[in-house]
């Protein structure tokens, strides 16, 4: 009599509890299970930091649909990620000081635009300028 080999699951305890979900997790739980991964954590280990249990950083994970502030708050501090990005929004950057951009950044991205040589010829040319304005 031959024995039946069990065939190898992609899920363990470390990995996933209970059976597979039915549905695709909410936006929040899949950035909160890629975070969570990304620092090396289990569900077990993030609920131990953030003084839970397992079965809520799961319910967080696969089924919030609305999180509460609270605990985004407290999960993206213990994680080392801001708010935003645990919620998926990427910090918007500010370039510069808001307003319309002054006269030295137009003639700039002016000069952005001028061949090689031309640009070459106005650098050397406010090289030369600053270096005797430094010395007065």
């Amino acid at each position: 009599m031959k024995l039946q080999t069990i065939p190898h699951t992609p899920y363990n305890d470390l990995t996933m509890a209970g059976r597979p979900p039915l549905k695709e997790a909410p936006h929040f739980g899949q950035q909160l299970t890629m975070f969570r991964k990304s620092k090396g954590l289990t569900q077990a280990d993030l609920a131990q930091q953030l003084h839970t249990t397992q079965k809520m950083i799961d319910y967080y994970e696969r089924r919030a649909i609305n999180p509460s502030v609270n605990f985004v708050r407290r999960a993206a501090e213990v994680l080392g990620f801001s708010v935003d990005e645990l919620l998926g929004h990427s910090p918007k950057v500010m370039r510069g000081r808001p307003g319309p951009p002054s006269k030295l950044e137009l003639y700039l991205e002016q000069l952005r635009h001028l061949p090689r040589k031309d640009q070459k010829f106005v650098t050397q040319f406010l090289d030369t300028y600053l270096e005797k304005a430094v010395r007065l």
